[in-house]
């Protein structure tokens, strides 16, 4: 598997204009992100909304909608992740509204956190009951889930949901490091998740912060795939003296990429390898029903 998955994660939910004003919080302004993104090689784009007036995080149906309108009008064959983040918002049925998008809007894949973690002034709650039910509700839509792991407890939670046939291949995870209460951007943690993740599994590693140099590097090195944007990390060097903004943290990777011989996975091939099909639709799986959202 020597190309390279870049999985972009423009916005997420922390960094704000206060914070950066190179994060884009606006339909408009994730749209070009994200275009710019595929440009560069991206394959997947891993997507949050914000409000629009005070880039508070939200989940709303209709500005995904936007988002992901304006995407596929110019990258049609981009594979689109919505998030279903428990760290706002408890309401299950809330959190897997964005997958009742219908048509061409509907989504290819939603995020599914396998455990409740605490990040450095936040948590996350994902008990079982809601885990199961997002997993139910995508495989209902016929949407892949992007599985997220922080720590080692979570592999085995994939591993049991699997045996249970609760999730089915092909199988997609993001192993974010350097969380503050995770794993961490080191080459025996790092050796540790591969010890553990079923071979099947196609993964990608994500670093948070200051891990996110070395946990791309240990990805494009080791030959495992990648996810980077300001969602994870706003500087662009160590002592944080320089704001990064997208296109340098796309463009730092596809370098990376470049020296190990790599070269960015095309969409078409990304949606052949996780049994995506061209319209937004995974084989085998349910159609968008008479529920769906028009």
């Amino acid at each position: 598997m020597d190309d390279l998955i870049i999985n972009f994660a423009p916005t997420g939910m922390v960094p704000t204009k206060e914070h950066t004003p190179h994060v884009p919080i606006t339909a408009s302004e994730i749209v070009d992100d994200v275009l710019a993104a595929y440009d560069l090689g991206a394959g997947i784009a891993h997507l949050h909304t914000r409000d629009a007036l005070t880039g508070a995080p939200e989940v709303n149906p209709d500005t995904f909608a936007a988002i992901i309108e304006g995407i596929r009008r110019h990258a049609p064959d981009l594979v689109i992740c919505v998030s279903l983040s428990g760290r706002n918002v408890t309401d299950p049925e809330l959190r897997a509204a964005p997958l009742e998008l219908a048509g061409a809007l509907k989504p290819d894949m939603g995020s599914l956190t396998l455990s409740s973690l605490n990040f450095v002034q936040q948590a996350s709650v994902n008990s079982p009951s809601r885990i199961q039910f997002l997993a139910r509700r995508m495989h209902d839509r016929g949407i892949m889930p992007e599985l997220e792991v922080f720590d080692l407890g979570m592999i085995n939670y994939l591993t049991y949901m699997r045996s249970r046939a609760m999730l089915t291949a092909p199988f997609y995870c993001n192993v974010l490091l350097g969380n503050i209460a995770g794993l961490q951007a080191s080459a025996t943690e790092w050796g540790e998740v591969d010890a553990v993740m079923p071979p099947d599994v196609i993964w990608a590693a994500a670093g948070i912060g200051a891990a996110q140099t070395p946990a791309v590097s240990l990805a494009v090195a080791l030959g495992r795939h990648v996810r980077v944007g300001l969602e994870d990390n706003i500087w662009l060097d160590r002592a944080r003296a320089t704001l990064a903004t997208n296109r340098q943290l796309v463009e730092r990777v596809v370098q990376l990429a470049e020296l190990a011989e790599r070269a960015p996975m095309p969409p078409v091939k990304i949606r052949e390898l996780l049994g995506l099909a061209p319209g937004n639709e995974r084989y085998g799986r349910a159609g968008d029903g008479q529920e769906a959202r028009k």
